[in-house]
């Protein structure tokens, strides 16, 4: 038995995120019937509904999509969300609110909302769209164990979850997760790169670096072994994977990931303090 059996889920905003997080839940055996997606765009309305969901224009009504809701995803733009909000806020009484959107803390949020305060914040990643995403999740002290319980099922449905108890470790979680997939695409893109200057051509270069990539995470990941032993076994004495190695050493390669962390970590606190 789920935790989400018989829950009703609503989404607001139903763009790519939202989308992949509908995705998942339905692959995890949610009832489409039981998912509302309120969208002003009527071609994704059809999209949805012919996927079974319920769909609800919310330029015309949208309290109809939380009123009944055990949980609501709030998935729309920032700069967007205080005035989305403003058409349903007055109709929250038992909804759990879980928050994807990039820079707005709880205490932004439940302003928002007019004080309401069941609120868990989430950052995904864009590997949600495949249900191989990896989401910090946050939640205020008005959070109850079963809502925390239902909001890691809900943002489970696509992926990794993982709990932070401070939120300003939101930033953190950006860092690493939330805009590292960008990391993980430059790293390949100048792989490839590097191998068509070797001589390979380009299909051929994507083809392996792509492969490897999710090779060495999936070893990472089923490996009890931490990525520094599995990088030091897989390392031969005067081998041709020691030259590379060094190589990224002599460039300091290690400090230049960090550096590109800290400046993410630093851009999502400052635009956390521009959303006040």
């Amino acid at each position: 038995m789920s935790v989400l059996d018989d829950k009703k889920i609503s989404f607001i905003g139903a763009g790519n995120m939202a989308q992949a997080l509908i995705s998942g839940l339905v692959a995890c055996g949610v009832k489409p019937s039981n998912i509302t997606a309120a969208d002003p765009n009527a071609d994704v309305r059809e999209q949805l509904s012919a996927k079974g969901l319920q769909t609800v224009d919310p330029t015309a009504d949208a309290t109809k999509a939380v009123v009944d809701a055990d949980v609501v995803v709030l998935a729309v733009k920032p700069q967007v969300m205080k005035a989305v909000v403003s058409g349903f806020k007055d109709v929250l009484d038992k909804q759990l609110i879980v928050s994807v959107a990039a820079g707005l803390s709880t205490d932004i949020i439940a302003d928002m909302l007019g004080g309401y305060q069941t609120i868990v914040r989430a950052m995904p990643n864009t590997p949600s769209m495949i249900q191989m995403g990896a989401t910090g999740l946050y939640a205020t002290d008005d959070i109850s164990s079963e809502q925390k319980d239902l909001a890691e099922a809900v943002m489970a449905a696509s992926g990794l979850v993982m709990w932070v108890n401070d939120e300003e470790h939101m930033h953190a979680v950006t860092a690493v997760s939330g805009s590292a997939p960008a990391y993980m695409f430059y790293f390949i893109e100048s792989m490839v790169d590097g191998a068509v200057a070797l001589g390979l051509d380009k299909q051929q270069a994507s083809a392996l670096a792509m492969q490897t990539m999710l090779g060495a995470a999936t070893m990472s990941l089923q490996s009890d072994d931490s990525p520094a032993e599995l990088r030091r076994k897989v390392t031969s004495p005067n081998g041709t994977t020691q030259a590379a190695i060094e190589s990224m050493q002599a460039n300091d390669i290690g400090r230049q990931i960090a550096e590109a962390m800290t400046a993410c970590y630093q851009r999502s606190q400052a635009l956390s303090e521009e959303m006040k």
